[in-house]
């Protein structure tokens, strides 16, 4: 066997990946402490009226959903240390290789950040509409015939449920009177 030198640097075996890398869920595992802990820890320094109490108080979500957290950040840890993988992404009718749609996502941004701004002085019904219609209009929707309708009927049947229905007042702006 005849053996040749060359200048090239050698290349690592494939199977040689950092130990990090190999394990990069456990990251989702941290944010999934830090999350549990921070919720546990809000929930616990909650002051509490004693005339609020009931048979559930108001620290039982919390405590339950952080319990929940970081019971489910041990069981992840402890499948990703056994050498369990997540799987890759493959999207159902969505390709992975084409850029993301930014134009699409800031305009739902900005329909979402000017139907907060809108809402106290316009109130609820008005700001909905606006943002159903935008949203609408930013996901594809042309229809300007229909979707301002549809836009109105949908804020103003989500007022009438929360407000009336629920009890949870929303602010109806200029058309309190109205409605």
């Amino acid at each position: 066997m005849t053996t040749s030198t060359t200048d090239t640097a050698p290349v690592p075996a494939p199977g040689r990946r950092s130990w990090l890398r190999d394990h990069s869920e456990l990251g989702v595992c941290a944010l999934l402490l830090a999350l549990g802990v921070l919720v546990l820890a809000d929930a616990l320094t909650m002051d509490v009226d004693i005339t609020q109490r009931g048979p559930v108080g108001p620290k039982t979500v919390p405590i339950v959903v952080g319990a929940g957290l970081l019971v489910i950040a041990a069981l992840l840890a402890v499948d990703v240390l056994r050498g369990g993988r997540g799987q890759a992404e493959t999207g159902e009718d969505v390709d992975l290789s084409e850029p993301a749609d930014w134009r699409t996502v800031l305009l739902l941004a900005g329909v979402f950040l000017g139907a907060a701004v809108l809402i106290e002085p316009l109130g609820f019904p008005v700001a909905g509409a606006l943002l159903f219609w935008g949203a609408a209009f930013a996901l594809g929707s042309r229809r300007v015939d229909r979707d301002p309708l549809i836009a109105a009927v949908v804020s103003f049947v989500t007022y009438a449920v929360f407000n009336n229905l629920l009890g949870v007042p929303l602010p109806g702006g200029p058309l309190m009177g109205v409605l």
